[in-house]
């Protein structure tokens, strides 16, 4: 099962979730920032996460859910909803999902769901780190998406020198984070906001969220 509710609605689809799955089914939680399961699974070696129980209040998802039945995955896809039930993909060549276990095991379950993805025409590129793509993702949430939501547009990221500034030295501080975290990202400012990166004009979902009234995905990202 692809997961595709928002982090602050986690806890209420919960025990839908669970009764949805098999006893050997899994669950893929596709999330815009870090995840509730984050600090289950982390290698030794790296920091002990911070306290993340706002990120499922109660332990509502461990319950229902459970880790033996919980997979990682991050997702680039530029998507906005035309109307209930009709969601307009914006660039098809960019649809990616990696998907991973949540202690970075390699499973016949993993490789299962890679080959069914790539089978479905969306990229799913093998990883050994799913904490890697997963702040990978959350660069463009922390940095990009922010300051569009902030702005109400995301266009003057690029033409803008002030706010691309604004956006390299956010991109800066969330590669400190990640690092501090034991995830060191290859992703450089210049990369991600040079004058050879093309930006169209999408609306980030926390955007698309806010132009709508709906409840935004803060705790889970920022």
């Amino acid at each position: 099962m692809l997961v595709t509710v928002k982090a602050h609605a986690l806890g209420a689809a919960a025990p839908a979730i669970g009764k949805l799955l098999k006893p050997d089914g899994v669950a893929v939680f596709l999330l815009n920032g870090i995840p509730w399961w984050y600090g289950h699974g982390l290698d030794k070696s790296r920091p002990a996460a911070p306290d993340l129980s706002r990120l499922d209040p109660g332990g509502a998802l461990a319950r229902a859910v459970g880790l033996h039945r919980t997979m990682g995955g991050a997702i680039t896809s530029p998507n906005h909803v035309i109307e209930p039930g009709v969601v307009h993909n914006e660039q098809p060549d960019r649809n990616t999902l990696w998907v991973g276990e949540i202690d970075d095991k390699q499973t016949p379950r993993v490789e299962a769901l890679r080959k069914a993805l790539i089978g479905a025409g969306i990229g799913s590129p093998s990883t050994r780190d799913i904490r890697y793509d997963i702040w990978h993702k959350l660069m463009a949430n922390l940095t990009g998406s922010t300051v569009a939501l902030i702005l109400g547009q995301p266009s003057l990221i690029q033409k803008t020198p002030i706010i691309n500034a604004i956006c390299r030295r956010a991109h800066e501080e969330a590669l400190a984070t990640a690092a501090a975290h034991g995830v060191k990202l290859d992703d450089s400012p210049d990369v991600r906001y040079g004058p050879k990166r093309v930006y169209f004009n999408h609306r980030p979902s926390i955007l698309q969220d806010y132009d709508l009234g709906r409840p935004m995905e803060v705790e889970a990202i920022v």
